[in-house]
Parts: structure tokens; C-alpha cells; sequence
């Protein structure tokens, strides 16, 4: 018999495939604004629900493939997950992602300098978000250009409305896909099916909020932009609150409220086939 993996195993796997799944779904909107490479925002949807595909693939036998803080907490409610891991895997997925975005700034670099020449962007000054969203999310997507540019207003509690949905949704899709007693899944098709998931989400709100469900894909590129060059900019452009509310706390209930759907409306229906 084969034995579980160690928590460090699990915790280095929740490392990189958190890593990777920033490096693919941030590269992607890199390459997007700061070079044209996609056109449209499906095409960097599809690289990121790819992206987390693939990481899910990789590491979802050895730690779950959580890859998310506001999914660990959602497992440790509804699915039992361990309380003593919890921690452990919030600081790997958050490593994972600040490594990613590190790595992205020396890929990009030169790249980010002669976008923020060409358009006049100055980091760390107001503005700055029209660069820093390479790495970071605001509302409403600023599209490589200044918040106060928008063609769109958006609000806090609207903002934060569409993380909520958009993390119920994901959650309630991850519990569903990987319920034992759901016939209709297969652990072969959970990978892909929750990467075309984020695909779908992504290409319906990524135009309001960026679409970010994931609090260690927010704040640990954040951080990283705040402190190479971009600094308080990156906390502010949203308001005092914003980034918080938006990309830390919505999330979080959101995929509370995607777990209470699953125990609720479909764990009850699902029936294993020695019950029949």
C-alpha cells in the first residue's frame, strides 16, 4: 500500500501548483495587455482555466490541488478537512503565488517598462493600476488603462456581489465534482471540468472585477507589486477597502455559500450505487 503523503509533501505541492497556476492564469494577462498576444477575453480565460487544469492534474493526488485559501476554508467546513492544515496550506498557496509573480516581473520586465513609457504610467503615482493589473486585480478591470479613465463605475458591495457568486459557483462545482457519491463525475474529468469552470467565470466577469475567487491569487502578487515599484497604489486605487472586501472577504463567503448550496440542495440527491 502506497502511504499518504506528509503534510510538507502536501504543503510542496500546494506551493507549486499555486505557483502555477499564477504563473499560467497572471502570464496570460501579461502577454495580454502588455504585448497583444491575446485578443479578447476569452483567450486569457481559456489560459487560465487551462492553466489551473493543469496544476490541478499535477497535484491533486498529493495535497487535494486546494490551490485557493477560500477553498481550504471552504473544506475544512463542508468537507472535513483537517483544522491543524489549514495554515500550513494558506501559507504554501500564498508562496506559490507570490514566487509566480516574482518570476513574471523578470519574464515581463522589459517588457512592462516599455508599456508603462508608452502609455505614460508611472508606478507607485495615481494611475498606476493601469500597469499593476498585470499582476493584481481592481474593479472595474481597468484594461491597461487608469481606474479614473473607465468608461464604467463600479461599487464596492456590486464588486464585491460578483466575488461571492463567482466563488460560489467554483465551490459549488469543486464539492460537486469530487462527491463520491455523484455518479455523473469522474476523477479523471475534475481537473478540466473545474478549469472549464474558471473559464466560463472568467470570460462573464473578468470585464467587472477581474474575476479573481482567490485570495492568494490576489494578495500575494498584490505584495509583490507593492513592494517593486507600485507601492500603497495597489491597496488604495479601490478605495481604503476595496481590495480587501473585494478580493479577500467575498471570496471567503463566497465559497461558504457555494458549500451550503452543495450540502443542501445536491449532497442530499447524490446516492452511491449500494444504496440503490
Amino acid at each position: 500500500m502506497s502511504e499518504t503523503p506528509s503534510l510538507s509533501q502536501q504543503c510542496l505541492a500546494e506551493i507549486l501548483g499555486t505557483f502555477l497556476l499564477v504563473l499560467f492564469g497572471c502570464g496570460s494577462v501579461c502577454a495580454a495587455v502588455l504585448t497583444g498576444a491575446q485578443i479578447g477575453v476569452f483567450q486569457v480565460a481559456m489560459v487560465w482555466g487551462l492553466g489551473i487544469a493543469f496544476a490541478i492534474q499535477l497535484t491533486g493526488s498529493i495535497s487535494g490541488a486546494h490551490l485557493n485559501p477560500a477553498v481550504t476554508l471552504g473544506f475544512a467546513v463542508w468537507r472535513g478537512f483537517p483544522k491543524t492544515k489549514i495554515i500550513p496550506y494558506l501559507l504554501a498557496q500564498f508562496t506559490g503565488a507570490m514566487l509566480a509573480a516574482l518570476l513574471l516581473l523578470v519574464l515581463f520586465g522589459d517588457a512592462l517598462t516599455s508599456f508603462e513609457a508608452a502609455q505614460n504610467i508611472t508606478r507607485g503615482a495615481t494611475g498606476g493600476e493601469a500597469s499593476a493589473m498585470v499582476l493584481t486585480e481592481f474593479f472595474p478591470n481597468p484594461g491597461g488603462r487608469p481606474l479614473a479613465e473607465a468608461t464604467m463605475v463600479m461599487s464596492e458591495w456590486r464588486a464585491m456581489g460578483v466575488e461571492i457568486i463567482g466563488t460560489a459557483i467554483l465551490m459549488l462545482v469543486i464539492l460537486s465534482a469530487t462527491n463520491p457519491n455523484n455518479r455523473g463525475a469522474r476523477a479523471a474529468y475534475v481537473p478540466w471540468t473545474i478549469g472549464l469552470t474558471i473559464t466560463v467565470l472568467i470570460s462573464l466577469f473578468a470585464p467587472l472585477t477581474m474575476a479573481g475567487f482567490n485570495p492568494a491569487r490576489d494578495l500575494g502578487p498584490r505584495i509583490i507589486a507593492a513592494l517593486t515599484g507600485w507601492g500603497s497604489n495597489v491597496f488604495t486605487a479601490n478605495g481604503s477597502t476595496g481590495w480587501f472586501t473585494v478580493y479577500i472577504v467575498a471570496p471567503i463567503l463566497g465559497a461558504q455559500l457555494g458549500g451550503l448550496l452543495h450540502s443542501r440542495l445536491l449532497a442530499p440527491a447524490y446516492r452511491p450505487k449500494s444504496s440503490e
